[in-house]
């Protein structure tokens, strides 16, 4: 490690990789600070002490070896992230090569969400509606609403599921349709065959309708009937499929996204993506993090036991979770969001934002470590009014 290296990380923090480091890679909580203070209000100061479940994030960040990438990464700083080493082609084509694809099937994004938001600018309009789940993830509809385009929101089912046919009636005439699998925030997932079913329908009832399949929790699906659609998106034109680096990875500070599908979908996005969206220490830290698939795996063990422990306490204590398959669960509360939101964040834990239409009862709550959920659960029994020996059984 070079001297200026060193003194870099002294000065952001991240000396031999201590904690901090996943801290500010990961980015916990910025998020859900972001949605909240949208309209330009200043958010109040962050309190160190607090627990952050509210941002779907690694609370780990990333492994030893990105960080030690990432690092090396700014001997780079001064090229542009073409020219650097690795560049960006070469994640482009370390990502083809690990999903089983070509080159040109792969469009790099800054995060999947500038992916999804250029999604809604190609292919919906005035006159071509953008079709979502709803509650879903909010920023296509944002973006849709921005630029003008009608949405169709379709209501999830009572356990929290996308409503498939209701899905694909919408679908016909629209420009694009938002399919987010696990769904977030309610954490359930389709299987692969359903998810086959539904995108060859809307293909033969509607076939000039984009589908976006997005991805970004992979890693912590555990339900035996789920399966990557990405080939469904390499037999399939305008259907593609979004990943991010921001879960898992544990990078959602360092904004690294991608896009599976045919050349000629990839093309169509690629009109809208920004010519260099990303930096040479990200591109570093990402090529290295697909070379040491292990941390992934454990990551996602790791996910499991956390989220098994959650889902026990809320069903010992009489609350309903949807099936979670993602690193955070979704559950019926009995009372709105916004007011548990506010009483935890009394106790120096915050929790998710709300998210209409159900956030009349129910309230997602991102997964931390083992430790920071445990004491977590103790504020919900405050706050939720919550026997002790009812919650520990």
């Amino acid at each position: 490690m070079t001297r200026a290296r060193r003194d870099l990380l002294g000065a952001i923090g991240l000396g031999a990789f201590g904690p901090r480091s996943g801290i500010l890679i990961a980015a916990r909580g910025r998020e859900a600070r972001e949605a909240e203070y949208a309209s330009g209000a200043q958010p109040p100061p962050e309190d160190a002490d607090a627990i952050r479940i509210d941002s779907n994030e690694n609370p780990l960040g990333p492994g030893a070896h990105a960080v030690e990438a990432l690092m090396a990464g700014f001997d780079d700083a001064g090229r542009y992230p073409t020219n650097a080493r690795p560049s960006m082609m070469e994640l482009r084509d370390t990502i083809a090569q690990k999903r089983g694809v070509k080159s040109e099937h792969v469009i790099l994004g800054a995060g999947s969400g500038e992916i999804l938001r250029n999604a809604v600018r190609a292919y919906t309009s005035a006159t071509r509606p953008l079709v979502t789940a709803s509650p879903s993830f909010e920023s296509p509809e944002r973006m849709a609403e921005k630029i003008g385009s009608p949405v169709r929101r379709v209501p999830v089912d009572s356990e929290g599921r996308i409503d498939i046919e209701g899905m694909a009636a919408a679908a016909k005439g629209a420009g694009l349709v938002f399919f987010c699998n696990p769904n977030n925030p309610t954490a359930t997932v389709c299987g692969s065959k359903t998810v086959a079913d539904f995108v060859a329908r809307v293909r033969r009832e509607s076939p000039d309708t984009a589908i976006l399949i997005d991805e970004a929790y992979h890693d912590y699906v555990t339900d035996p009937s789920y399966a990557t659609a990405i080939p469904v998106a390499m037999a399939e034109p305008g259907v593609f499929v979004t990943r991010t680096f921001s879960k898992a990875y544990g990078m959602a500070g360092l904004r690294i996204g991608y896009a599976v599908g045919q050349p000629a979908t990839m093309t169509t996005l690629g009109r809208w993506t920004l010519t260099f969206n990303q930096n040479a220490p990200s591109v570093a830290a990402a090529v290295t993090s697909l070379a040491n698939p292990d941390y992934i795996a454990k990551e996602g063990v790791r996910n499991s036991e956390v989220r098994d422990f959650t889902m026990k306490f809320f069903r010992a204590a009489g609350f309903k979770p949807t099936d979670s398959q993602g690193n955070f669960v979704f559950v019926d509360i009995g009372r709105p969001a916004a007011e548990f939101r506010t009483a935890c964040r009394q106790q120096k834990v915050m929790v998710g934002r709300p998210f209409p239409p159900l956030d009349k009862t129910w309230a997602r709550i991102s997964l931390g470590t083992s430790d920071e959920m445990k004491r977590a659960t103790e504020v919900f029994k405050k706050v939720l009014g919550v026997v002790a020996t009812a919650a520990a059984r």
